[in-house]
């Protein structure tokens, strides 16, 4: 059985979602933002999460809670597939398929995300991109749906900016690659929304712009249940 270790400020009164693999909460700002209220999990501690946390292993806490969440986002490591990552010849452990497996146990409207790197393992994703959202940066990150919610793949309009060299500073008239050790964090903050993170947790981060976008999506998908269940 897993244990809560720190839940934070819960209250019950916004429709629940739990972010699973949370980090430090990019993607759940987005979805707080939206309307949600939300629950972080993360095997690791995260005392920058600015949302309700519960320390866990991810796959077995939904197994056991995910029923009481009424929409699920999942980003399971994405070291494993990343580029930066497989030039440092670092092993990772592969959690798409278990993490997938655990979604579709449960039963609830999900989300899972991850890097271009694991599209081949993705099932019909949705890539969303910075410049999508006015973002001076394009970060794609590849949403597979499930449990009966899905995406539209939006429009993606050729890039014109050039981007710096990965981890290198960022030239004038260039969009950073905020990955690895990188400099300049509080440019980082500025440009992704994540005013509260430290370089561990940008390198790693959805926008929460994507996940406002999505979250958007979530609610008026759940709220036809929410109203019924009233």
């Amino acid at each position: 059985m897993t244990q809560p270790t720190d839940i934070r400020h819960r209250t019950g009164q916004l429709p629940q979602l739990l972010d699973l693999f949370c980090c430090q909460g990019g993607a759940a700002k987005g979805y707080a933002d939206a309307g949600f209220e939300v629950t972080g999990v993360d095997i690791a501690p995260q005392p920058r999460y600015p949302y309700a946390f519960v320390q866990a292993d991810a796959i077995a806490f939904v197994l056991e809670h995910g029923a009481e969440f009424e929409f699920i986002h999942a980003s399971p490591p994405c070291q494993h597939d990343s580029e930066c990552q497989r030039i440092q010849n670092n092993a990772h452990p592969d959690l798409i398929a278990p993490t997938r497996t655990a979604l579709e146990t449960i039963g609830r409207p999900w989300v899972m995300e991850n890097v271009r790197g694991a599209v081949p393992k993705l099932r019909k994703p949705v890539m969303l991109c910075g410049t999508m959202f006015g973002l001076e940066n394009h970060r794609h990150r590849f949403f597979e749906t499930g449990g009966g919610f899905t995406l539209e793949q939006p429009a993606h309009a050729v890039h014109t900016v050039p981007q710096a060299k990965m981890g290198r500073p960022v030239p004038p008239g260039h969009y950073g690659q905020f990955v690895g050790n990188f400099s300049g964090v509080p440019l980082a903050r500025r440009v992704l929304g994540v005013p509260w993170m430290n370089r561990d947790g940008i390198r790693e981060c959805i926008p929460p712009a994507y996940t406002h976008h999505i979250g958007r999506q979530a609610l008026a998908h759940i709220t036809p249940a929410l109203g019924a269940a009233a």
